[in-house]
């Protein structure tokens, strides 16, 4: 584990800190993450330093004068893993909130054990609406995207596009699972038919066979349910094979500014998908950006690494506001407070857990179209918040019971 210390505390008089401040308990923060695995340059170290950022602000601001500690580990992928550690942090390492969790499965696991100890955990990385459907938790939150958001834009720009039968090339554990369900699901909602699908396991380096069976099944749309080095492989065989050329099309459920900028123009352009976050957004969001750049290898920040800057920087605010680290009342607070930052535009936060916010849809520009080295995408369309989610209505969280019976 690697242990990152930003234990600021300011050697004032009580008088001088102010009453909130001076009341304000220790907080430790754990970043859970792929550290070198497949989903590393999404989330990794990225996420740890995205989290400095947030911890550095609130300093500035409502948390000035508290005494704060920044942790970080790698799941390895395994939900064995990110269990232990999860338990490790909560019971010996006095950890008061779980950040990032690159990975469904363990972020599921990691779900069910801070429901258990009573501390928060918030959700960037991992996919599955599992975490807000009837694995949900009242001190579990899911911030950036999941595999409803990603659907319900690409999907439909692509069916518009005429791909109507769909093939899906999917990961073989629970974020796989769930993105091509959703994606499915979407598909034959809006009138298309998924003729077939093919497992294959996490950090493949093959995608031949998988391939050769997408080619075979005719499908209009080869779409591919997978992230991180498993989509960037992916994409850069689909083209040696000739899916594309071939009159099929291409359609990544879920990728992100690394995976574009690690495949280039020449190999990704005129792709769809899906986000939450993109640099150029506005002056908003090139202003963080910049500063995560600075603090990060030079590096623009994928919305997984943004999503745990907001989703720190509001819990932060919270402990603050609360005076308190308990689970319950920290995250009472957090669903009462607005979220405000430079990452999320109208969020908030439901009864679930699920944090709403705008999403959009963007297409990898053509080299000829970009200005430098991170200017790869243009916006095709904003998919409001009230959209880019599953409904409350649909959702089997209790929670969801519970509140409209207090309400």
């Amino acid at each position: 584990m690697k242990r990152l210390s930003v234990s600021l505390a300011i050697s004032v008089c009580m008088g001088v800190l102010g009453t909130a401040s001076a009341k304000a308990p220790a907080v430790k923060i754990g970043i859970l993450t792929d550290m070198s695995g497949t989903y590393a340059s999404m989330g990794g170290a990225g996420s740890v330093a995205a989290a400095q950022l947030a911890i550095d602000d609130c300093l500035a601001a409502e948390c000035k004068g508290m005494d704060i500690d920044l942790l970080s580990a790698d799941n390895q992928n395994k939900a064995d893993v990110g269990a232990a550690k999860a338990r490790e942090w909560f019971d010996r390492d006095g950890v008061t909130a779980i950040a990032d969790l690159t990975n469904s499965a363990v972020a599921l696991a990691v779900q069910g054990i801070a429901k258990e100890k009573n501390k928060v955990v918030m959700f960037s990385g991992p996919a599955t609406t599992e975490l807000t459907n009837k694995s949900c938790s009242p001190v579990g939150f899911h911030w950036m995207f999941d595999v409803y958001s990603q659907s319900v834009g690409g999907v439909g720009a692509t069916i518009e596009k005429g791909g109507k039968s769909w093939f899906f090339i999917t990961v073989d554990y629970a974020f796989g699972h769930s993105l091509q369900k959703g994606a499915g699901d979407m598909v034959q909602k809006l009138g298309g038919t998924v003729v077939g699908s093919v497992l294959h396991p996490l950090n493949v380096p093959d995608f031949a066979s998988y391939l050769l069976q997408a080619q075979s099944s005719k499908a209009q749309v080869v779409a591919l349910a997978n992230g991180g080095a498993d989509v960037v492989n992916a994409i850069k065989q689909a083209r040696e094979f000739g899916i594309v050329s071939g009159g099929q099309r291409l359609a990544s459920l879920l990728i992100f500014l690394s995976d574009l900028r690690a495949l280039g123009l020449d190999t990704a352009q005129g792709l769809t998908y899906v986000d939450g976050f993109y640099w150029d957004f506005d002056d908003g969001t090139r202003k963080w950006s910049d500063r995560f750049a600075q603090a990060f290898r030079g590096l623009k920040p994928t919305m997984t690494q943004a999503g745990v800057y907001s989703s720190v920087l509001h819990y932060l605010k919270a402990v603050a506001a609360a005076q308190s680290t308990d689970g319950d009342v920290v995250a009472a607070k957090m669903r009462e407070l607005p979220i405000q930052d430079l990452v999320m535009r109208n969020a908030s936060i439901r009864p679930d857990g699920r944090v709403i916010h705008d999403m959009y849809l963007y297409e990898v520009k053509r080299p000829s179209e970009s200005t430098g080295e991170w200017d790869l995408s243009k916006l095709v369309a904003t998919i409001p918040a009230a959209d880019a989610f599953q409904p409350l209505s649909e959702s089997t969280c209790p929670l969801v019971a519970e509140s409209k019976a207090a309400g």
